[in-house]
C-alpha cells in the first residue's frame, strides 16, 4: 500500500525531496512545509505525479 512520492516546492517548483506515503490513509495529496535549499527558506512543498 506504500509508494513513493516525490515533494516540490511551491515558490521555486524544484523537485526536492522524496517520501513514502500510504495511498489508504492519505488519499489526497500532500503538503508539507520544508526547507528549500534553492529559496533558502521554509517553503510548502506539495506532492507532485
Amino acid at each position: 500500500m506504500r509508494q513513493i512520492i516525490t515533494l516540490a516546492c511551491g515558490e521555486c517548483k524544484r523537485r526536492n525531496y522524496t517520501t513514502m506515503k500510504n495511498k489508504k490513509n492519505d488519499p489526497n495529496r500532500l503538503e508539507m512545509k520544508k526547507y528549500c535549499r534553492w529559496c533558502r527558506i521554509h517553503t510548502v512543498h506539495k506532492e507532485t505525479r
